[in-house]
């Protein structure tokens, strides 16, 4: 009988024992090589989520746990860990040769997948028929046992009474009501590491962000974010949110996809301290990234400037100023009118080609 095996020199015993885990090449197939207590493990390289590169990660155990998204699959049989063994990568057998180790690529296991749901987040974006729809966030933090009055909140509600005048439908976030992680640096790994749905969203059932991303791309038309100044800028939780946005924006760059579609924004900025146009600056550059459009005049905002440190005053000030209601109420109006014009086609939603940023599209990941 021919001998079917394909034997392929992976180098030197001796070399390979110093790494517990480590990438090699067979030829054009990637190898994930571990060693532990005396044992050679061979799999494949590629993980089965999305393509994580099995031999940076670390081995935990028996387990190889992909750096990406910390999937894990035992590093001699390739099966995925307990409770997930039909999530399995191909594992490879192992022969010392004159000091040399050699893996048969013949000897394969099969990759199997263990068949999951789609997440919710992850289905077509389809806007239904229906009146405008506004969503408020709120990015002010606040004792949840203790509320107070906030002044950016005050102005979002009173938008947010005036969009519903109008016949919109409305819905509140706030972001300090919600349970969620910061962004954990995916993206910094690899593109292809940070996904649409966020990553953090589809391995942590208990993070909350899955409302903000439902609003976002599926939901509302209008966003109106509001947020105190804190040391020149936008509030801790506004950046908490906008990081783990990027899931949003990499789709465009990596994949050629927009999410956010015929999509409006309005922001209400208000502190005690100076740097209006600043943090207005930031807001409107990240949502503008998003390919998210402005009316004209698309922020309100109210500061007492540098030497205000008197903050009791400030609540009362904004409390009783009919102009920054009234200034609300406008910001709202003119949200809601250009996105009527854009959903009745009026108003005709940008070309997707970004002048000085070019989408990368990159292949589909299938092992």
């Amino acid at each position: 009988m021919a001998d079917e095996s394909d034997w392929v020199d992976l180098g030197e015993v001796e070399a390979l024992k110093q790494r517990p885990l480590q990438s090699v090449m067979a030829r054009r197939t990637r190898i994930a090589l571990s060693y532990r207590d005396g044992r050679f493990g061979a799999i494949s390289g590629v993980c089965n989520h999305v393509g994580g590169p099995l031999g940076e990660g670390t081995l935990a155990g028996d387990y190889v746990v992909c750096p990406w998204h910390y999937w894990s699959f035992h590093a001699e049989t390739g099966l995925g860990e307990p409770g997930f063994e039909e999530d399995a990568v191909p594992a490879y057998a192992l022969r010392e040769v004159n000091g040399r180790l050699e893996v048969d690529l013949a000897s394969a296991t099969a990759r199997t997948k263990k068949p999951h749901e789609p997440h919710p987040l992850a289905r077509p974006v389809e806007r239904g028929v229906g009146p405008v729809r506004v969503v408020g966030i709120s990015t002010t933090a606040m004792t949840a046992d203790h509320p107070r009055y906030s002044t950016s909140d005050a102005l979002l509600d009173e938008a947010l009474r005036h969009a519903e005048s109008l016949g919109c439908e409305t819905r509140t976030i706030r972001l300090r009501d919600l349970q969620f992680r910061a962004c954990e640096g995916f993206y910094s790994k690899s593109a292809r590491a940070c996904t649409w749905p966020c990553s953090i969203t589809q391995m942590d059932p208990q993070d909350q962000l899955d409302q903000v991303y439902e609003a976002l791309v599926h939901w509302a038309d209008v966003y109106l974010v509001a947020t105190p100044i804190r040391w020149g800028a936008a509030s801790s939780l506004y950046f908490k949110m906008v990081e783990r946005m990027n899931c949003i924006q990499n789709q465009e760059t990596i994949a050629g996809r927009t999410l956010l579609k015929n999509k409006v924004a309005g922001f209400v900025i208000t502190g005690g301290q100076d740097n209006v146009q600043g943090t207005a600056g930031q807001m409107l550059g990240f949502f503008a990234e998003l390919g998210v459009q402005f009316p004209q005049f698309p922020y309100i905002a109210h500061s007492r400037g540098w030497s205000a440190e008197d903050m009791e005053n400030n609540t009362r000030v904004v409390a009783e100023s009919e102009s920054l209601r009234e200034g609300a109420r406008a910001l709202a109006a003119r949200c809601v009118e250009m996105s009527s014009k854009m959903l009745e086609g009026v108003l005709k939603e940008p070309t997707r080609t970004r002048g000085g940023r070019k989408a990368h599209r990159l292949p589909k990941y299938d092992p």
